[in-house]
Formats: structure tokens, sequence, C-alpha cells
């Protein structure tokens, strides 16, 4: 019985639920750093669509260090972890059987995209009802700046997923 040594293909590619993932985790990393929030909030007007879309990316902020010790740094930052968590998830349950396909087509960039629309959402909803002081209507309105905050943002996942295996 001879050994064989079977050659693996090497994509030089990872999957699109993966490099998905690391594109959102940027994103909130970046965007949501205490840094990235003060020059934001310092350098740029809300009125204008540049800083409107500067400040948005800033959305799911986090820190390092709690203001209230009563809610903890869990709960300052639970915005941030559950995007960075639902993201993950929907991302490796959105792509359908055509994702998995084709290879590099245009239905896993928006399968990225609306993985993280949908996190966006669900995540303004339960941070909002899972925080301090959840209301309905705030958990309600978060989830819309969070949806929003996904549309706007959720391109770059989208790319990140595009041309990865399903």
């Amino acid at each position: 019985m001879a050994l064989t040594n079977r050659p693996r293909t090497v994509s030089g590619y990872g999957t699109a639920a993966g490099t998905g993932t690391l594109a959102a985790l940027l994103l909130v990393g970046v965007g949501g750093s205490p840094a990235y929030v003060g020059w934001v909030q310092a350098h740029t007007d809300p009125n204008g669509a540049g800083g409107w879309f500067l400040r948005l990316l800033a959305w799911p902020a986090w820190r390092l260090h709690s203001d209230d010790p009563a809610h903890g740094v869990f709960a300052t930052d639970l915005r941030a972890v559950l995007m960075v968590i639902l993201a993950a998830a929907l991302l490796y349950l959105l792509p359908a059987s055509q994702v998995a396909r084709v290879q590099g087509s245009v239905s896993q960039f928006f399968s990225g995209w609306a993985a993280y629309v949908l996190a966006g959402g669900f995540t303004g909803l339960l941070a909002a009802l899972l925080g301090p002081d959840g209301s309905l209507l705030a958990a309600f309105q978060a989830a819309s700046t969070g949806a929003t905050y996904g549309f706007f943002a959720g391109w770059i996942v989208g790319a990140a997923s595009l041309g990865g295996r399903a």
C-alpha cells in the first residue's frame, strides 16, 4: 500500500464569511475606537454629507473603561461586541446555495452587505433592550440607526466577502 500525498489546492482567498468577519471586526475596531470617535466629533461637520458619514462609521463605539461603574465595561461596549458577533453569525448563515455554486459572484457581495445591514439592525435593537434603561421606542430607534450604519458601511463587508470561498 503506497502512501500518496494528495495535492491540495490552496486558494489565495479565505472563505467569504471569514473575510467578511475580518472586515466587520476592522470596521468596529477602527471606526468605534475612542481615538476615531474623538477625532470625528472634533473635526467633522454633522450637517455635511462627509461629516455625517464619518460620524455614522463611529456608531458601534467602544471604550476601554466605563464612566459609570454601575454598568461596567461590557454594558458600554455591548453594541460593539454584538455587532461583531451578529455580523459573523449572519455572514455564515446567509449565503444561499447560489452563492456556494458561483465563486466570486456578485451575490457574495450582496450577501455580505445584507448580513451587515441585518447585523446592524439587530445590534441596535438588542443593545437598546439589553442595555440600561431599555425601552421599546429606544430599541426601535436604535435598530433604525444600526440598519442605516449597516447599509452605508456594509458595502465594505460585501466587498471583503467577494471572491472568497463560500
